[in-house]
């Protein structure tokens, strides 16, 4: 007999009371990191003429995805610690379990598209104002975000054909796909197939456009004979390049492979390092790395510090 089942049990990490108070201190501090640091690139970009470029635009739109990136789940796992209660209803999980898939889904189209715009930029800078325009601009955002929350919406729709009638508990501190399809009682081998073939298509497509972008990219900066306009244009790309290389090098790893290969906690390791830390690290690549920002930033500071002098 098998009796369908209306919520799960979140292990989360299971570990003494002194690590969980760690943890749950590291995590709250990160989160509120992570919507200020966002925040404020995207107040500065939205406020700055100086700003208002193809590549700040979408950078803007990365960092408003990642404050809803990291929102999907970690104050349900802050909530968790706090409470002791780590319960999630089946409805409350397919829906952490959407737009999480969405969000990251859209991020790998959008990081593609910001790698474009460095093509254009750096292989074809006198054509670039002509075709990045505000409408192709707007256009390609809107392009990332329907095409991620679309694939998603396919993906968890086979999920919801499933039956879960137990075991309940969820390895992991979030409704990510392995472990919930894991917990089906019923085949879920094309569910299996779709999920493991659009992972493949919505990874490996924006990550095929970003490598020959950035082949072209390398290329045209080889072939230029000033050292400064070398050094300009590796400038205005690392920050985007070292973004890519932490984001796919994850996600691949978690989605990019069989569901039977699944080390839970490893998996776990590796979800806080995407999911939690990535979308910290990102704002501070960009301002770091980016010499444009890190002036408007600096003058930003200094005015307010001035004003309240």
């Amino acid at each position: 007999n098998q009796t369908a089942i209306n919520e799960f049990i979140l292990l989360g990490f299971s570990y003494g009371l002194q690590v969980q108070t760690f943890l749950y201190l590291l995590f709250l501090v990160t989160y509120m990191v992570t919507i200020t640091e966002n925040a404020i690139i995207i107040v500065v970009v939205k406020r700055n003429h100086y700003l208002q470029k193809p590549m700040y635009y979408f950078l803007g739109n990365l960092s408003f995805l990642e404050i809803w990136y990291i929102s999907v789940t970690l104050p349900r796992l802050l909530f968790g610690f706090w409470s002791q209660s780590m319960t999630i209803s089946f409805s409350s999980c397919m829906t952490q379990l959407y737009f999480f898939i969405s969000l990251m889904c859209t991020e790998c189209v959008l990081l593609a598209v910001m790698a474009y715009d460095r093509y254009l930029a750096v292989c074809h800078p006198l054509r670039y104002p002509a075709i990045m325009t505000h409408k192709l601009c707007f256009q390609l955002s809107v392009l990332s975000w329907a095409g991620g929350f679309s694939i998603s919406l396919v993906k968890v729709s086979f999920i919801l054909q499933l039956t879960f009638c137990g075991p309940q508990v969820i390895n992991h501190f979030f409704c990510d796909i392995s472990p919930v399809l894991n917990l089906s009682c019923t085949d879920m081998s094309l569910a299996e197939t779709v999920d493991f073939a659009l992972a493949l298509v919505i990874l490996l497509v924006p990550l095929l456009i970003i490598v020959f972008s950035y082949c072209c990219i390398l290329s045209t900066i080889l072939r230029m004979s000033s050292a400064q306009g070398r050094r300009k244009a590796f400038s205005t790309c690392t920050s985007h390049f070292t973004v890519v290389i932490i984001f796919f090098s994850a996600t691949l790893f978690m989605y990019a492979r069989p569901r039977r290969i699944h080390p839970f906690n490893l998996n776990k390791i590796v979800s806080v390092f995407y999911a939690v830390f990535t979308p910290a690290l990102n704002p501070l690549i960009y301002c770091l790395r980016n010499k444009e920002v890190k002036e408007i930033l600096r003058k930003i500071i200094g005015t307010s510090c001035s004003v309240h002098q």
